[in-house]
């Protein structure tokens, strides 16, 4: 459980510091180191993987929400669609499924937790990156909002797939 909390906060720094600095690949690329060394660990792999993608395809699509509304901005990454989420900003999702199955697996069957955890810790990650200078929240209150409802309902969905791989 250790190494899986320390990894995943090595990929989120990783990511947010590098975005923050210019280097947003150095994130996407560590963390790919995280996530390959989580996936060879995992009791079962191909599980694992494929809620990892879920994750990422999950994260995609949230994060184009308030980015399109310009909510939420990003600086452009190099060699990377302008109009989608950043690399980096997608493994963090991936990064954070990493969780599921490992240090965040006694969540699974505590619903109303799940969802009040999501509301409130989804939103500070945001914020926290914000602070670093990772991204810019450009309508503070809108993105809350819809980061706080947003995870609340995500977090209960990541924890439903992951508990299919218990049955």
């Amino acid at each position: 459980m250790l190494i899986n909390i320390i990894g995943f906060q090595i990929g989120w720094f990783s990511c947010v510091l590098g975005s923050a600095n210019q280097l947003p690949w150095i994130g996407v690329f560590i963390s790919s180191l995280v996530l390959v060394a989580h996936i060879v660990r995992a009791s079962t792999p191909a599980f694992e993987a494929r809620l990892l993608l879920a994750a990422l395809i999950i994260g995609l699509i949230f994060d184009s929400i308030p980015m399109s509304l310009g909510w939420i901005t990003f600086a452009p990454v190099s060699f990377w669609p302008h109009q989608l989420p950043p690399p980096w900003m997608v493994m963090l999702w991936a990064l954070f499924a990493s969780t599921i199955n490992v240090s965040l697996r006694w969540l699974k069957h505590k619903r109303e937790l799940a969802i009040f955890i999501g509301a409130i810790a989804g939103p500070v990650a945001y914020w926290s990156g914000a602070r670093l200078g990772a991204l810019q929240l450009s309508h503070f209150n809108a993105a809350m909002i819809y980061l706080s409802i947003g995870w609340a309902i995500v977090v209960p969905i990541l924890l439903k797939i992951a508990s299919f791989k218990d049955q």
